[in-house]
């Protein structure tokens, strides 16, 4: 089992990127998708999820408006598409997978131990002027 992001970079303020997971080893149409950021010095938050019947999106209220989150289950990989950003948006970008299938509120993020992922690498995104 297998995530791996990518697509981060170093942007100015204002700017768009759209980050990708791609997975292997399983396949990702029965579950959520969830986007999580850790920027330095700070602990690691959810920032967006999909639910495998993609309704009811959840959104960190920092990138309401701004962030995008979608899926394609043909090619087992989900995005986050995010524009205006901001300084505030710089950090090392991971995704995950929730086996419940679904999204949910902020506080249900902070407990990292329900997600599947390997918390590796991740992404980097540094938005600086």
């Amino acid at each position: 089992v297998q995530l791996v992001e990518s697509g981060g970079g170093l942007v100015q303020p204002g700017d768009s990127l759209r980050l990708s997971c791609v997975v292997s080893g399983f396949t990702l149409d029965s579950y959520a998708i969830i986007w999580f950021r850790q920027a330095p010095g700070k602990e690691r938050e959810g920032v967006s999820c999909i639910s495998s019947k993609e309704d009811s999106p959840y959104y960190d209220d920092s990138v309401k408006g701004r962030f995008a989150i979608s899926r394609d289950n043909a090619k087992n990989m989900a995005s986050l598409h995010m524009s205006s950003l901001r300084p505030d948006d710089t950090a090392v970008y991971y995704c995950a997978v929730d086996v419940t299938a679904q999204c949910y509120s902020a506080p249900y993020y902070s407990n990292f131990a329900r997600f599947w992922t390997s918390w590796g690498e991740g992404t980097q995104v540094i938005v600086s002027s």
